[in-house]
């Protein structure tokens, strides 16, 4: 059966095994020739593709729900949902998204793209379908990277104590982004080790069924007997003791016999968890040999696996992880905590130089948080990489045990702007507003590599709580901008002579420079500032702009409520000071996904539409 002509999960559920082999091969073929085009998730789609097979040939979604932890195992699923002929636009601006989505197909039962959510959801749609007395199936399919965040563990408990009838598949790939850590992780390797017991299973299994005559009852009473023999060949009370009826471990590349296991787990009339061992990147060489750097990749030419273009910008992250090295061979006390991000963050180099003064934690941001607090309050100095977006699932954490405290700990937040193609679940755009009304905190946002590192060696100078946020990578044209030396409370005038003022942080300092291009050709000439430090703000500036009635603009890829052009309004209002004419800034929207220059311009944050604006705004027309 061709892949396109798949318009929805029954056309593939007639199909004889060699057709389903062959539409497996074929879903992998797209899903790299897509992500070789588009860039997206590589590795743990293509480890999922015999999984969503056997989970939509078993099921009857959307009757039956089926929900993707984090999302990024999603496309096979995407394809067998009516979407093989849209799956070109994946990750394009206007196009089919990364993530399930609900507003997108009615199979994408739950939209997903943090970690560690989807058997809350799931025992939320189970709880619902029993009290409205409906027998679907509710099934969430979680990976044993998500499996290291803590909310998984509060709804398994919560299921199993309450018996609620529902299925969760536990993808076993020995992966997150990077490699699994933890107690779970080594348990789960313990479960999976059992290559003993699946090498029997397989063997014996194949062994029955060529048996004349006695063959097929034997390989039945195998069958049957399996949970008992499993148990001499690995521990599974685990799972047992939190409620669920545990089966596993089973070979996920196995996709008639996942079948057969999802077939048998429908009739339990309790949770189930099913332990799926499969391997990342299957069916592509280069990501079956580095899944860690092809879980999440940028275009590709799929025949060697290299990047289809040139060397990015510069790496904040990576510029903070080398920066790092050198202030923690001067300073014993300086340790750092992951997320299941050494590399994604850039602390790569820190891992090699003190792999025993970096602790990762898994999928577990609260928990970094805090343990980062206990460390700070025990004279160490710590230092926690995340992505902006996933601060915001620790922000108790931030504000009662860091700031309430006011412990030393030094955040840096990459992706801390619109994060393209990973669309609204990944941009890092609420930052400015969770940290800056919070008692305690210093929050910078750098314009360039050197100034990042500037504010680090002035973090760790601090004896209260810093946030750092910066994007991916450097906007162009900053390596040649001249920086000086980064000042606490005190912005940089980048050009100090003009009519008005543009205030800008972090990325959109690339943008106001161009603007003032723009603007010149018009005959109208700008200040620019470079606003760096968010919290505290540099009031004296602010002053002068006030005395000198020079009409001035804020700037800021950050929503608009609670930005710093919020701040400096407030700070306005307060000291009778003259305010912002205009704030540039999200709406109180969610932005789609797309490039980081297309959603610039969707939002009006791209130096033409900052310009235009401005002369409409001068000239009293807008």
């Amino acid at each position: 059966m061709d892949l396109r002509a798949v318009r929805q999960p029954a056309d593939i559920k007639l199909l004889n095994q060699a057709q389903v082999d062959d539409l497996a091969k074929q879903l992998r073929e797209r899903i790299i020739q897509v992500v070789s085009q588009n860039g997206g998730h590589l590795a743990s789609n293509l480890g999922a593709v015999e999984l969503t097979l056997a989970l939509h040939r078993v099921f009857d979604s959307p009757k039956d729900k089926i929900l993707f932890d984090v999302g990024h195992q999603c496309y096979a699923h995407k394809m067998l949902t009516g979407r093989a002929n849209q799956i070109d636009s994946l990750r394009q601006f206007g196009g089919i998204s990364g993530f399930p989505k609900q507003t997108e197909n009615e199979h994408d039962v739950y939209g997903t793209g943090h970690a560690s959510t989807a058997i809350s959801a799931a025992l939320g749609m189970a709880r619902a379908r029993d009290i409205r007395g409906g027998r679907e199936h509710v099934i969430a399919v979680v990976g044993d990277g998500a499996f290291t965040g803590g909310l998984c563990y509060e709804a398994l408990n919560d299921a199993g104590h309450t018996k609620t009838r529902m299925i969760v598949v536990l993808n076993d790939n020995q992966m997150s982004i990077a490699p699994n850590v933890g107690g779970l992780s080594n348990y789960l390797n313990h479960m999976r080790t059992s290559k003993a017991w699946l090498h029997l299973k397989r063997r014996l299994s194949a062994f029955f069924l060529k048996l004349p005559v006695v063959g097929k009852t034997l390989y039945n009473l195998l069958q049957r007997v399996k949970d008992s023999l499993k148990n001499f060949f690995i521990k599974d009370h685990f799972f047992e003791a939190l409620g669920f009826h545990y089966i596993g471990p089973v070979d996920g590349h196995n996709e008639r016999y996942m079948e057969k296991i999802l077939q048998r787990a429908k009739g339990f009339q309790e949770p189930v968890i099913i332990h799926v061992v499969t391997q990342k990147g299957k069916g592509y060489e280069y990501a079956e040999k580095e899944p860690w750097s092809t879980h999440g990749v940028n275009p590709f030419h799929p025949d060697s696996g290299l990047p289809r273009s040139k060397a990015q910008a510069r790496s904040f992250g990576k510029a903070a992880g080398e920066e790092l090295v050198e202030l923690a061979k001067k300073d014993e006390r300086i340790v750092a905590i992951s997320a299941a991000m050494v590399e994604a963050t850039g602390l790569g180099a820190f891992q090699k130089a003190y792999p025993h003064r970096l602790f990762d934690v898994g999928i577990a941001e609260s928990h970094a948080v805090t343990l980062a607090a206990g460390l700070a309050s025990h004279g160490m100095k710590p230092v926690v990489p995340l992505y902006d977006t996933f601060l915001q699932r620790a922000y108790d954490q931030v504000v009662v045990d860091i700031c309430l405290q006011e412990l030393p700990v030094v955040f840096i937040l990459d992706r801390a702007a619109m994060g393209g193609a990973d669309g609204p679940t990944h941009h890092g755009v609420f930052g400015t507003a969770l940290l800056r009304h919070v008692p305690n905190a210093v929050v910078l946002s750098p314009r360039s590599v050197e100034e990042l590192q500037s504010m680090l060696r002035y973090a760790m100078s601090l004896d209260t709580p810093v946030f750092i946020r910066y994007p991916r990578t450097e906007s162009e044209g900053m390596q040649e901008l001249p920086y000086g030396q980064f000042l606490p409370g005190r912005w940089e005038v980048l050009h100090p002579e003009g009519s008005l003022c543009l205030i800008a942080t972090g990325p959109m300092v690339k943008e106001a420079l161009e603007a003032r291009e723009l603007l010149k050709k018009q005959g109208i000439t700008a200040r620019v500032v470079n606003a760096s430090s968010i919290k505290p703000l540099d009031i004296q500036l602010i002053k002068e702009l006030s005395l000198s009635k020079t009409p001035y603009y804020v700037l800021e890829e950050n929503m608009l409520a609670g930005g710093l052009g919020s701040a400096i309004a407030e700070l306005c209002v307060q000291e009778g000071l003259q305010q912002p004419e205009h704030i540039f800034a999200l709406a109180d929207a969610f932005v789609p996904h797309g490039s980081h220059e297309e959603l610039l311009a969707y939002a009006g944050l791209d130096a033409n539409s900052i310009a235009g604006s401005l002369i409409k705004l001068k000239e009293g027309i807008a």
